[in-house]
Parts: C-alpha cells; sequence; structure tokens
C-alpha cells in the first residue's frame, strides 16, 4: 500500500508538470522546455543522486536537460566556467547548484542580462552577491541546514542523557551549508552536552577520519562527533571503530546517502539526518518548468528530511531515493 501511494502521489506531480509544459510552449524543440542544470562533483554520491533526480523528471515530464558537473565538490573555477558557457546557449531556464555563495555569479549575470529564470537548489546563491550583479533568483529550493543540524543535536542529546563533550566536524570553512548545520547543532544540544572542539575536513571521508583519530587521542573522553555530511561521519564512524569504541561514542551525520543508511543499519553510525537530493533535482527540473511558462514562484522551499536512526533505517533503505512518505511539491500544479 504505501509503495502505491508514492507511485500515485509520483504519477500526478508527473501530471502537473506535463500540464505546465503544454501551457507554457517555452524554448527547445516545439513546445519542450529546455533546461541547464549546473551542479557540484560527482565524486559524492549525493550530487549523483540529485543528477539522476534531474534526469528522471526531465525524461518522465519531456523536458530537455544538459546537465553539466563539477569535476569535484571543490572545483569552484570549473564549475563557474560550465555556467559561463551554457550562458551562452538558449536554454529556457537554469538550474543552479553552486559550490561557494559566490563562485557562480558571473554566469548568473549574464543569465540575469538575458533575462534568463533561475533556479537555485541545495547550496544558496550568497544574496548580497547576487543583489550586486543583478541577479533575481526564481527560487531556492533545498535543505532548512539549520533545522537538519537541530534535529542531530536533539538526538546526540537523548543518546546522552547525562550529557558530556562532543566534537564537530564540518566541510570546508567559511561554506554556508556546513555553517548552518553547525549553527543547528550548537544551539540544539540540551541535557548537558557540550561542544568539546570545532574542526574543518572539506566534506572529505579521509581527512575526517584524520581529524577524528587526533581527536580522540587526545580526549578520550569524547562522547560524541556530528559531521556535517555522511561522507565525513563515515571517516570519524572508522576512526571509532579503529579505537575500538563503537558504541560508545556516538556518531551522526547528515545526508541519508546509502552508504551512511547501511552504516546506521548495522551500527557504525548512530544516526544520519536524510535529505533528498533525488527529490531536490526533481523540484529543480519541476520549478524550472514553472518559471519557463511566467509562473510566480515561492522565494524558498524546503526540502524534505528524515531523522534515519537503527529503528528506522530499513524503511529509509527501501524508499530511497525518495522520503517514506509523500512530500509537498509547490510546482507541481504551477
Amino acid at each position: 500500500m504505501h509503495n502505491r501511494r508514492r507511485a500515485l502521489v509520483a504519477a500526478a506531480l508527473a501530471a502537473g508538470v506535463a500540464m505546465a509544459l503544454t501551457a507554457c510552449g517555452g524554448g527547445g524543440s516545439g513546445d519542450t522546455t529546455s533546461v541547464a542544470a549546473v551542479i557540484k562533483g560527482l565524486d559524492n554520491p549525493f550530487f549523483q543522486s540529485m543528477e539522476k533526480g534531474i534526469t528522471d523528471r526531465s525524461a518522465a515530464a519531456g523536458v530537455q536537460a544538459t546537465v553539466q558537473a563539477a569535476t569535484s565538490i571543490t572545483d569552484t573555477t570549473g564549475q563557474a566556467d560550465k555556467l559561463t558557457g551554457l550562458a551562452g546557449q538558449d536554454f529556457d531556464c537554469y538550474v543552479v547548484n553552486p559550490i561557494s555563495g559566490t563562485n557562480l555569479v558571473q554566469g548568473l549575470a549574464q543569465l540575469a542580462a538575458a533575462g534568463k529564470p533561475v533556479v537555485n537548489i541545495d547550496s544558496p546563491v550568497d544574496p548580497a552577491a547576487a543583489q550586486a550583479a543583478g541577479v533575481q533568483l526564481a527560487t531556492y529550493i533545498g535543505t532548512d541546514n539549520v533545522a537538519a543540524g537541530r534535529i542531530a543535536a536533539e538526538r546526540m542529546s537523548e543518546i546522552l542523557p547525562d550529557g558530556g563533550p562532543v566534537a564537530i566536524v564540518g566541510g570546508i570553512p567559511g561554506d554556508v551549508t556546513s555553517g548552518a548545520r553547525i549553527e543547528g547543532f550548537t544551539a540544539g544540544l540540551t541535557n548537558g552536552v557540550t561542544v568539546l572542539q570545532e574542526v574543518a575536513a572539506n566534506w572529505e571521508r579521509q581527512e575526517a577520519l584524520t581529524q577524528a583519530t587526533t581527536i580522540i587521542g587526545a580526549h578520550p573522553d569524547v562522547k560524541g562527533f556530528f559531521a556535517a555530511n555522511d561522507d565525513m561521519g563515515l571517516g570519524i564512524a572508522r576512526a571509532v571503530a579503529n579505537a575500538g569504541k563503537t558504541g560508545e561514542i556516538a556518531v551522526i551525520s547528515v545526508d541519508g546517502n546509502p552508504d551512511a543508511l547501511t552504516a546506521v543499519a548495522n551500527g557504525e553510525l548512530s544516526a544520519t539526518v536524510a535529505q533528498y537530493p533525488y527529490v531536490i533535482g526533481q523540484l529543480g527540473v519541476d520549478a524550472c518548468t514553472a518559471a519557463a511558462s511566467g509562473a510566480s514562484l515561492p522565494a524558498e522551499v524546503d526540502a524534505p528530511v528524515q531523522l534515519v536512526t537503527k529503528d528506522n533505517a530499513q524503511q529509509a533503505i527501501d524508499s530511497a531515493p525518495e522520503p517514506p512518505t509523500p512530500y509537498d511539491n509547490p510546482f507541481a500544479t504551477q
């Protein structure tokens, strides 16, 4: 029954997008809307899933989609070059998933000058930089990262009812997404759980393993780790296992990648706050379709999230890459 319900919801959403396509008669071939998407590096499974969401939704809705990705999740210049190249082509709408808040601004300024609608997904474009470049985004679709961090903090506080020191491992220093998750986590801690140390591991598993190994060696009383993404969380889990403390030191991360869901089911990770990049990609296409038709879109749309623990890990695995319950799609009827 659950799978049938999700199938019906997905069919309804696709039908809504198809209706918008018929109404808009946008660019591309005949009445087909054309969408160009520039996303982060496909070296991370999160963005692989996002790409698949974009291509699957486009195929289902009859949208002509071109997706280009940075060579890695730190390739800011390369990603900017991708957008600049696509900006010179006549797509009806553009979807951008910037590595930093400012690295795509030059290409976005070109699109603004050409009057092309732009949908921002997952990582926000810096508002001040966008305003200075004359860029007005059609909408932003992404996780409420402060809320995601707070959910992780609530779970950490439940796991450690007697309190204790925990460490935070963030992504790239200054990154907006990492900062928001850390902000939410720090603010959400209760029960005497305190932050012992905060370090950066540049979103990388091996670097997080190294950082966590150092912290565990220097602070054997550490009770838990919060990682701003799953790859780093899995690196920390390996460090905890190497120290023989699996089950003694809690590790909570954010993303809900397949490896992390399995690790939660196996007890290697205490929890992950699952995002759904596949859904974010789908919503990006739906929003672009609506924007190309001239529809007025909400300024921001929160993508679905779910706390995954050992109790519901199998349910999350079975429903991936979509959430186990229906989600709101404000673009389906635009």
